[in-house]
């Protein structure tokens, strides 16, 4: 994935095709039905999805920000915001505006992408039938990606007692085509989103091929669909989904946890990754959480109570350092290093947790698993593990990585004084968007 060298925000869920910063006031609407030559041809359809890619790879989504700001809403202590931008000071101090533009951002670039994606699935037939699986497969993958992450923010955690009625995102299947399409759209609900989002990732993987240079193939798509399993409490499917991915053996992990970060090029450990070069790309993990030094703000510290939670021996405290008396990661001390999205090692934990949970070794025990990033961290292997080493271990293993909000929510957890279901912890709807489109009804406590 390559982020483009100019971006121009819209309000609404109006994806506009950008190919230049100039004349902004005379751009027609981008995949709309005066641009149609360029969807009405199997080149054309193919640029589209590499646009698609553009757009999930902005700063909001997958350049970083969608990590940075679950870890956080979430921090509880362990890391402290100590930059000067007011967006993410808010996130930090779970006191969010309803201006706020991070969180306008991903609302914005998610639905930009999934306009992007749905303008690929709608003209499908042109592209070349040897390719139209996979095109088609790529497309529905972003597709539900970017419903996941705007479900998970802006929605309550999945719960099958209230999800029906509790309000999360709208869904978007069709592409916007001209002006008024897909305004006054309604908020659809936590479980309408996530059985879309499952619909499309299942479909995904059975198009996707194995193999698929650095874009989303059928692996990814089973990675996510773990993720999202794991993220609804839904233990059997999770498990089932991150076992294919481990049983396909594509991938493995890298000899010393180091080896995972600050790469120019994948490691036998991605499943997938943004990617980043001197000309092209967006790393905001490494804008914020590296310092000077290596291209970043030092925005990011650090506490104690985090390094407390590792052994001494534990050879991932190798990539913690120290600058002005202050602790800093160094798994994104590179600006231009590749930013790792989804790797195997969450995958092995994902499935210890879940055969743990159900009282079952589908794939391997849950010793097995946990041992592959235990052992690596330089210990001896465990005989027996409980579920509270597993998620010690996840803990450990994918700190700040974005995983730390999701974790909480889905594991019932507090974030300071507040419960994992309190109103601060879901982003507001974006007020330009409630301004424009009054279907939008504003999350409680806004």
């Amino acid at each position: 994935m390559k982020k483009a060298t100019c971006k121009i925000f819209f309000t609404a869920i109006i994806a506009l095709s950008i190919t230049s910063c100039k004349d902004i006031l005379n751009l027609e609407p981008a995949q709309s039905l005066s641009n149609e030559s360029a969807l009405d041809n199997d080149e054309g359809v193919k640029q589209a999805l590499i646009g698609a890619y553009d757009n999930f790879s902005q700063s909001s989504l997958a350049g970083g920000e969608m990590l940075r700001n679950a870890e956080l809403l979430g921090g509880d202590g362990e890391i402290l915001w100590v930059g000067t931008f007011t967006e993410p000071r808010e996130i930090f101090n779970r006191d969010i505006l309803v201006n706020n533009g991070d969180v306008t951002g991903l609302w914005v670039d998610a639905y930009e992408c999934i306009n992007s994606a749905n303008n690929v699935i709608n003209a499908i037939d042109v592209v070349l039938p040897a390719d139209q699986d996979r095109v088609r497969g790529e497309a529905l993958a972003l597709r539900a990606w970017c419903h996941f992450e705007l479900t998970r923010m802006f929605g309550k955690q999945y719960d099958p007692a209230s999800s029906t009625t509790d309000p999360a995102v709208p869904i978007i299947l069709m592409p916007t085509l001209a002006s008024g399409d897909n305004v006054e759209t309604v908020r659809n609900t936590v479980e309408e989103n996530y059985t879309q989002i499952i619909a499309d990732l299942t479909l995904a993987e059975s198009l996707l091929p194995e193999k698929n240079d650095e874009y989303i193939n059928k692996f990814t798509a089973a990675a996510l669909l773990a993720r999202v399993y794991l993220q609804m409490e839904n233990y059997a499917a999770a498990l089932d989904a991150a076992d294919r991915v481990i049983a396909s053996n594509d991938y493995e992990l890298n000899t010393e946890y180091a080896e995972v970060f600050n790469q120019d090029d994948n490691t036998d450990e991605d499943i997938f990754v943004t990617q980043i070069s001197e000309l092209d790309g967006t790393n905001v993990m490494n804008t914020y959480f590296s310092i000077n030094d290596f291209g970043g703000r030092a925005d990011i510290e650090i506490e104690p109570e985090h390094l407390a939670l590792y052994d001494p021996a534990d050879l991932r405290l190798g990539l913690f350092y120290e600058d002005g008396g202050t602790t800093y990661t160094g798994k994104f001390n590179s600006e231009f290093g590749n930013l790792s999205i989804i790797r195997v090692a969450e995958m092995y934990l994902i499935r210890a947790e879940c055969n743990i949970r159900l009282g079952s070794a589908v794939g391997a025990s849950p010793e097995d698993d946990y041992n592959m990033t235990h052992t690596r961290a330089g210990f001896a292997p465990e005989g027996s593990v409980t579920l509270d080493d597993v998620l010690l271990e996840r803990r450990l293993e994918l700190a700040f990585e974005g995983f730390k909000i999701h974790d909480i929510k889905r594991l019932h957890g507090v974030v300071g004084t507040m419960n994992y279901d309190d109103n601060k912890l879901v982003y507001p709807i974006p007020q330009s968007e409630i301004e424009i489109n009054p279907e939008l009804v504003q999350n409680p406590g806004y």
